[in-house]
């Protein structure tokens, strides 16, 4: 028993180890100043943020972090909303061909972007929202729309049904049950949807990058693909660069940790 606890923790730490070691160098790389040599892990003579200021000047990153903020702003709350709905519909209220639509929805998990890009991109331009928010809002929130129904609809199936018969035997139209009942005791699994979705959202670098001709809209991730290329022997700039780009998401993860942890966790103890 013993051995095997070790033998746990010892994996565990090594795939921390796995994890760290490589975002470390990245820390202490951007943290060399610009245009330095690096030779591998190496911790600067001196210590400089040099790297960040000029990365993000010279990376555009205010608008660019303007233009990610705004999506995100959008797609999490509209994609979370209609995912819950969805999720309501199929679960509790079993609407007429329930079945086939929840699995229509884990089919479209399976989907890649890369085979529906260019098609969405004709689609978009036939009524005009190429190069602009709300066409990438609109297209993200119905990509993300299968795993969110489907975890939506898996976090419902796990709740008692008798809560809601009681809440339906009260008099409590579907709504009131959705709204007063079910959702007070859904917030880890929303919490944890809501920030896969703004990781996802964030991250989101093909879609933007075909649906969004103007440089000065485009999001983080595709202005860093740009600054790539530009600042190919920089490495502590393309360093400062990737750090501020990541930064968002471990904020949100680190503000959120405990409700993401639980939900992930509920989910794998209950499903």
């Amino acid at each position: 028993m013993r051995g095997g606890v070790g033998l746990r923790y010892g994996v565990l730490v090594l795939l921390t180890v796995m994890i760290l070691v490589p975002f470390v160098g990245i820390i202490l790389a951007a943290l060399h100043p610009p245009g330095a040599q690096l030779d591998g892990l190496s911790i600067p003579d001196r210590w400089s943020w040099e790297s960040f200021a000029l990365a993000w000047q010279q990376g555009n990153f205010t608008a660019l972090m303007r233009s990610s903020v705004l999506i995100a702003v959008f797609v999490v709350p509209l994609s979370v909303v209609l995912a819950t709905l969805a999720g309501f519909g199929l679960q509790i209220l079993k609407v007429w061909g329930n079945k086939t639509l929840s699995f229509a929805f884990v089919m479209g998990l399976t989907l890649p972007i890369e085979v529906i890009v260019v098609a969405l991109y004709f689609n978009l331009r036939e009524v005009g929202l190429t190069n602009s928010y709300t066409g990438i809002i609109l297209a993200e929130a119905a990509l993300f729309m299968p795993f969110g129904v489907y975890w939506m609809q898996t976090h419902f199936s796990n709740i008692p049904g008798e809560l809601v018969e009681a809440a339906r035997i009260d008099g409590a139209r579907d709504m009131v049950v959705l709204l007063r009942v079910l959702l007070p005791i859904s917030w880890p699994a929303l919490t944890t949807l809501s920030v896969l979705y703004f990781m996802w959202s964030w991250n989101q670098f093909m879609l933007v990058l075909v649906m969004m001709q103007d440089p000065e809209r485009r999001t983080a991730p595709g202005g860093l693909g740009l600054f790539v290329g530009q600042y190919t022997t920089d490495i502590p700039l393309l360093a400062a660069a990737c750090l501020i780009v990541v930064a968002p998401i471990v904020v949100v993860y680190l503000i959120f940790q405990r409700s993401f942890v639980s939900g992930i966790t509920q989910g794998a103890i209950k499903g």
